[in-house]
């Protein structure tokens, strides 16, 4: 479970159309750590 904003109009990005975009934050070290949700919450739901 990852979170993603899916009502973005869509964007050109090098040879490719893209409809999402996913979450995630820097980790110093690491590289990206995509950004989840709790167990419990429903996916699909609101991002606030």
């Amino acid at each position: 479970r990852v979170i993603a904003v899916v009502n973005f109009p869509p964007k050109q990005i090098a040879d490719f159309m893209s409809e999402v975009l996913v979450l995630g934050v820097d980790v110093p070290g690491k590289g990206v750590a995509l950004l989840g949700i709790a167990e419990d919450a429903t996916p699909g739901c609101r991002v606030y």
